[in-house]
């Protein structure tokens, strides 16, 4: 597996991580990150500086998930579309890689 995400990929007891071909620095309620490699800046809103900052070490997809309904009032099926679109966003762009883990 390349550690690309794909919509019907992403598994609960998989885990993301941020890639270290990105910097990031807080711009108004979020971040700018700047791709190392392609030299492309991206923006962050404040849920996606959060999830960033969840991301810094390797974490599940489903503690993520969690991670943003406890702190946000949001529907359970819109946060696992956002968190899941903003994960393969950020996968796309090189900015993260998705590793597989297999059920014991």
């Amino acid at each position: 597996m390349n550690g690309e995400l794909s919509d019907r990929d992403l598994g609960d007891h998989d885990s993301v991580c941020a890639t270290k071909d990105a910097v990031a620095c807080e711009f108004g309620d979020g971040l700018a990150l700047l791709n190392l490699k392609s030299n492309v800046y991206y923006s962050l809103n404040g849920v996606g500086a959060f999830i960033w900052d969840l991301i810094q070490e390797p974490r599940s997809i489903g503690d993520i998930r969690s991670a943003v309904l406890a702190r946000y009032n949001v529907d359970p099926a819109r946060c696992q579309a956002d968190v899941d679109a903003l994960l393969k966003g950020l996968a796309d762009n090189g900015l993260a890689r998705r590793h597989h883990e297999a059920l014991v």
